[in-house]
């Protein structure tokens, strides 16, 4: 097969879809690879090192485009991309469509196959291909919040560890997930006073064995959020649902019983985000005000650290990739069904359920596609 990885074109993001170690190993296995000249290189690798492990450098993101069977990318394809995609080429990346009707149409209209990272599932739920992400967006929230806690930053002015006789920070972590709990593990070694909250009674349970001791796990209603928030320094949005929009847990009137300075970092922001009043930031302008809370919620947050970022996910991708190289998108989700929860839309039809719910559109069966 004949793989195609073209520039990330999204602003600001510094990630690349695949390593030189990626390269070769296709290479190895018997496949053409094309990357797009510079596509490496804000991740640390540049062209030689993709040359050198038997990959095509191509000038033009056009050129990778048309010539590709299957497109490996990072983060979904924006608007000047559309046109580019077309009937039957295998796109495999991060989509999140339940947050963007426009590409879900653009897809549909394209005829192309899409086969999400976030929505592959293991029987056990577990999200292979986000995990990686999840882990590092997790750390980076509390990272992020608290630098925006500094007073330069417009923030409260508060040190999460906190000192000798001062109380630490308090951080609230709603979602118990990947996301929710390296954030807390981050907070939490800190020093700062942590609570994470869930719907799972297994889940907290779970989570009360292994977190450390100055983490408080609760039962997430509707009531505990409110009261939560009302002496909250730094709040996460960790809640997924996984190719569904997020809930809306923190609404626009629970703002103002929050201190003013106070944070909220939404992780969840490209699946709609669970606070009601988030929308996408930029690295390059991260955060806005809403009634005195500050909100953090740059939508490729791991596109910050690229590095890490990029060889954390392909070591996750790079399995699938070779395996759909091998044997073609069709056999190899009839193999493995946790890659055929993958598909979210198949020749301009949604075959995954929580995208055709997000925006009341038709859906078919995976099965009756695969079959």
């Amino acid at each position: 097969m004949l793989i195609g990885v073209p520039k990330e074109i999204k602003r600001e993001e510094y990630r690349v879809a695949l390593t030189p170690a990626g390269a070769e190993a296709l290479a190895h296995a018997g496949h053409e690879v094309m990357v797009e000249a510079g596509a490496g290189l804000a991740s640390g690798f540049t062209d030689d090192f993709y040359e050198n492990a038997g990959a095509e450098i191509v000038q033009t993101a056009d050129e990778v485009w048309e010539r590709a069977e299957m497109i490996m990318k990072v983060k979904e394809p924006i608007e000047p991309e559309w046109p580019r995609m077309r009937e039957g080429q295998l796109l495999f990346t991060y989509f999140h469509f339940a947050a963007s009707e426009p590409l879900t149409r653009a897809v549909i209209e394209s005829g192309a196959v899409a086969l999400a990272y976030e929505t592959v599932e293991m029987p056990n739920g577990e999200l292979p291909l986000l995990t990686p992400m999840s882990e590092v967006a997790g750390r980076m929230a509390i990272q992020e919040g608290a630098k925006y806690l500094e007073r330069h930053s417009g923030g409260a002015g508060v040190l999460l560890g906190g000192v000798p006789g001062v109380l630490p920070g308090k951080v609230l972590v709603l979602g118990g997930g990947i996301v929710g709990v390296n954030a807390a593990k981050m907070a939490a070694g800190l020093g700062a006073r942590v609570s994470i909250m869930d719907i799972s009674l297994s889940r907290l349970r779970y989570l009360s064995d292994v977190m450390p001791a100055n983490v408080n796990l609760l039962y997430s209603t509707r009531y505990a959020v409110r009261k939560q928030l009302e002496d909250s320094d730094l709040v996460v949005g960790a809640v997924l649902i996984p190719g569904k929009k997020a809930p809306s847990l923190v609404r626009r009137e629970d703002l103002s019983t929050m201190r003013p300075g106070s944070v909220i970092v939404d992780v969840a922001v490209d699946q709609g985000g669970c606070v009601e009043t988030i929308r996408p930031t930029t690295h390059g302008d991260p955060i806005y005000t809403v009634d005195g809370v500050i909100h953090y919620a740059v939508a490729n947050m791991p596109g910050g650290v690229p590095r890490t970022s990029t060889l954390a996910l392909t070591n996750a991708t790079l399995p699938y990739a070779l395996t759909l190289a091998a044997h073609g998108w069709k056999a190899s989700c009839t193999g493995d069904a946790a890659l055929a929860k993958g598909l979210n839309i198949v020749h301009g039809e949604i075959v995954y359920e929580g995208v055709a719910e997000a925006f009341d559109l038709p859906s078919r069966d995976v099965s009756s596609v695969l079959a």
